[in-house]
């Protein structure tokens, strides 16, 4: 009966929340044009951080992780608007030997979606699209029916994986793998060869690229800008993140960043970016730890988001997962009573990475790696650390109760 009444508490909830976050007309003016701007963050304040005022256990924990677990990458743990923790462990690029700096540039991998979905969701409140619009609308010769804006946003459109498909022709083909495709490109490649995809859109919640490099499309389509140029002056800007950008390989020949991924959790694979580094919305966004957390502050501050489409992308769409696992709009959810922890993995071309807010407590940790060997699945000693909950899928059993394991 608790899980019913939950459930039921959460469609209420999610209709509420839709209805606030829903589109105005085009010629209307919305909400967000007429709300006074949140004032400026203080960037320098918000980033400011003493090594000697360091936490002593969370530096015991990350150093035993970078010694026994093989951790190589940059830490920031924040508590109520205060960096407490900040660490940069390793080689950015083991080949030349270059280390770490703590600005140093991470291709953030899929917690790129995030951004995509704050983009999304800021032109829902702007009146230019709605999230039950069709793809088709901006897409006529797209070839999947009923996909639309808010199936994409949940992973539930059904779509083939179009990195797979994109390789597998590229290879067939024996095309050019240096010059990387442009999300139009890669639209067109969907709409000519029409791959089948997975499953009926709405089916089921199944975790895929392509619904957000077809968002980021979409923010192409209807804004008349790149997913660069939109990202920069409506995401990164207003956040105060002047060291986040977003690099495709359809634009640079060579990605002007220092950090190189290093996959199989060795250092003689170094990645070299390829085709499949051109498309962008479900990655293509590079950050620092520190502009990771002054996104946070934004967030929060409501300079991005109304609250309401806030509140809109932390909402449950689809099954529990072991009981405290969920995605929104764009974001993962980790759910206990009294707990909730927004967050977003990501794994790329060498680089695996873990984002995490937690909106009760006000903790923001993230860690950034440019070295793919497993050593984010042991971070059970830093949540503790830190203070917050373990947020870890397999320490869970299906009814939402702590494993022994």
């Amino acid at each position: 009966m608790k899980l019913l009444s939950n459930n039921i508490l959460t469609v209420a909830v999610t209709v509420l929340i839709t209805a606030a976050c829903s589109s105005k007309s085009n010629s209307g003016t919305s909400n967000a044009d007429v709300a006074a701007s949140p004032p400026p963050l203080d960037t320098k304040a918000l980033l400011n951080y003493n090594p000697r005022t360091a936490d002593r256990k969370i530096d015991g924990v990350i150093e035993s992780l970078h010694k026994t677990r093989g951790f190589n990458g940059n830490v920031l743990v924040a508590k109520h608007g205060k960096i407490i923790y900040e660490r940069a462990l390793g080689w950015a690029d083991y080949l030349h030997r270059d280390s770490l700096k703590i600005g140093s540039q991470f291709e953030l991998a899929s917690v790129t979606k995030t951004m995509t979905s704050t983009a999304i969701l800021q032109l829902v409140q702007r009146g230019k699209l709605k999230l039950d619009d069709n793809v088709k609308k901006f897409f006529p010769d797209f070839p999947y029916d009923g996909i639309t804006v808010r199936l994409l946003l949940t992973h539930r459109s059904g779509m083939m994986n179009y990195v797979y498909f994109t390789d597998d022709l590229y290879r067939a083909e024996h095309r050019n793998e240096r010059k990387g495709l442009t999300n139009a490109e890669e639209m067109a490649l969907i709409a000519q060869y029409k791959p089948r995809p997975f499953n009926k859109p709405n089916a089921r919640f199944l975790y895929n690229n392509s619904n957000f490099m077809v968002l980021g499309s979409i923010i192409e389509k209807v804004t008349g800008m790149s997913y660069a140029d939109y990202m920069k002056q409506n995401v990164f800007i207003p956040a105060g993140m002047s060291h986040t950008a977003v690099y495709s390989k359809a634009v640079y020949d060579k990605i002007p960043v220092d950090v190189v991924g290093h996959d199989r959790g060795q250092w003689r694979y170094s990645v070299a970016q390829n085709f499949l580094d051109g498309p962008v919305g479900d990655k293509g966004v590079y950050s620092t730890v520190g502009d990771l957390y002054l996104y946070d502050r934004a967030l929060r501050a409501g300079r991005l988001l109304q609250k309401a489409c806030l509140d809109s992308a932390y909402t449950p769409r689809n099954p529990w997962l072991h009981g405290h696992f969920n995605y929104g709009y764009g974001w993962r959810i980790f759910q206990a009573p009294g707990q909730e922890v927004i967050y977003h993995t990501g794994w790329w071309h060498g680089f695996r990475h873990i984002y995490l807010r937690d909106m009760k407590n006000d903790i923001v940790v993230v860690l950034l790696t440019n070295l793919s060997n497993g050593s984010l699945l042991k971070l059970d000693d830093l949540f503790n650390a830190v203070g917050m909950p373990i947020v870890r899928k397999s320490a869970y059993k299906g009814n939402g109760d702590t494993s022994d394991d």
